[in-house]
């Protein structure tokens, strides 16, 4: 009876921990996803600073030279992600999507009369920490001024 209440206790011992490496991960997997976030909303600030012609905020991500404005070069936002290197705590890619979504033919059908609202392609990478990271995440977004 004692051997078995010991093998119950080991048992129990050992799921614990599991819960808890489990938690662990969780946890150190959402703060890279929101770290990843705040990096987004950021470079949003940011492009819109630029796009109205005022200075950019102090933690902006991204400069007005960083935006692709040719849209027509392929870019794969998981490919662009994997191949970031853990040491890189931060990342962005943006590029300027409206010319391929309106008149992208090679006709140019489709074309409006009048500019454009600015539509942009918002792609950031984060860690969970800035050294001795664990976990990374990535975020593809649309941003539509």
């Amino acid at each position: 009876m004692l051997i078995l209440l010991a093998l119950i206790g080991i048992a129990g011992m050992q799921v614990a921990g599991m819960q808890e490496k489990m938690a662990s991960n969780y946890l150190v997997t959402n703060i890279a996803f929101q770290n990843a976030e705040g990096v987004t909303r950021r470079s949003e600030r940011a492009i819109e600073a630029i796009a109205n012609r005022k200075s950019a905020p102090s933690d902006a991500t991204v400069a007005d030279t960083d935006i692709q404005q040719n849209c027509d070069t392929a870019f794969d936002p998981v490919a662009w992600a994997r191949n970031k290197a853990v040491s890189v705590h931060e990342a962005v890619n943006v590029r300027r999507i409206e010319s391929c979504i309106i008149g992208g033919g090679s006709l140019a059908m489709g074309n409006t009369v009048d500019p454009v609202t600015p539509v942009y392609q918002i792609t950031t990478f984060a860690n969970d920490a800035t050294t001795d990271a664990s976990s990374s995440a990535s975020i593809d977004s649309i941003f539509k001024l």
